[in-house]
């Protein structure tokens, strides 16, 4: 099996290092290696590596920028996407692409069904379900996975912001008024890599597509997130995390109040599902403690 992985080098791609090479050729792709900007490289790159799966992990994921910069935005999640799936189905390759709990405009009060109405509030969000409705446009063999809330030990992200604003405020104002499931880039990548092995198994035909939602189980705030970040956090002065309401952050694109996702679709499909985010967290949070020692202390100590 050839796998092709693209956006390697992102928060979610570079979680990917443990792919398991024995069975498969992996061919990790940043931008420097292929420019998903470009549509006629993604031809040419896919068609001379010929894989049997693709896993597009790229993504303009910057909510706030993708308002200010529109063009750029859909490049990346709605036509190199696409372009991706047609050369899937040029060649059969299955595609394993990442989408979002964005989609949704927050106005259901239970967890989102993936039969639900999308309607992005934001640009981010559209450019996703641009991208969706591409690559189903094109026939491939896809397996589209909404994810949400996105966290890992590296990169920019929620959890490496409170980290390093802990360190120097005595108090932290974080948005109480939006409700999602914190969901670790690492639990992502083991589960997709659980779903290349057993397409490997089942083989092409009998390989579920579609879309589907993978969230960790359990929801909470960005405020409640916060402090469970920081519970976690050993030493003794630690900043009191306030709540606050979205339109105080000063964000400037929309967000869903509520963002949801239910995921017994894929857990009746494919037979499991991620962990709660509190274990999540454990586990990250452990994996921060080994890259660096994170001692906060009140601000001016």
């Amino acid at each position: 099996m050839r796998i092709l992985l693209t956006g390697s080098n992102g928060q979610l791609g570079s979680e990917f290092r443990t792919l398991d090479r024995s069975t498969a050729e992996i061919i990790s792709t940043g931008s420097r290696e292929l420019d998903l900007t470009d549509e006629q490289e993604i031809r040419r790159f896919v068609r001379d590596a010929k894989p049997s799966v693709i896993i597009n992990t790229a993504s303009f994921s910057d909510m706030d920028a993708a308002e200010r910069n529109w063009d750029a935005c859909f490049a990346l999640n709605a036509m190199a996407p696409v372009v991706l799936a047609e050369e899937a189905h040029r060649f059969d390759a299955l595609l394993i692409h990442y989408s979002t709990d964005q989609v949704f405009a927050g106005t259901k009060t239970s967890p989102y069904l993936e039969t639900d109405h999308a309607a992005p509030l934001n640009v981010y969000g559209a450019s996703k379900l641009a991208g969706e409705q591409g690559i189903a446009a094109s026939f491939a063999r896809a397996l589209i996975l909404r994810v949400g809330w996105l966290y890992g030990a590296r990169g920019d992200n929620f959890l490496r912001s409170i980290l390093q604003l802990a360190k120097y405020s005595n108090e932290l104002h974080v948005a109480a008024d939006q409700t999602g499931a914190p969901t670790s880039t690492k639990a992502v990548a083991r589960a997709t890599e659980r779903l290349v092995r057993m397409y490997a198994v089942a083989g092409k035909a009998q390989f579920p597509t579609g879309i589907y939602h993978l969230t960790a189980e359990g929801a909470t705030t960005w405020h409640g997130f916060a402090k469970a970040i920081l519970s976690r956090v050993p030493g003794p002065k630690k900043p009191i995390v306030t709540p606050t309401e979205t339109a105080e952050s000063g964000s400037f694109a929309k967000r869903p109040s509520y963002s949801l996702l239910s995921c017994e679709k894929f857990l009746s499909t494919f037979g499991f599902q991620l962990p709660p985010w509190e274990q999540q967290l454990d586990e990250v949070m452990a994996e921060v403690r080994e890259l660096e020692s994170w001692e906060i202390k009140a601000a001016g100590d």
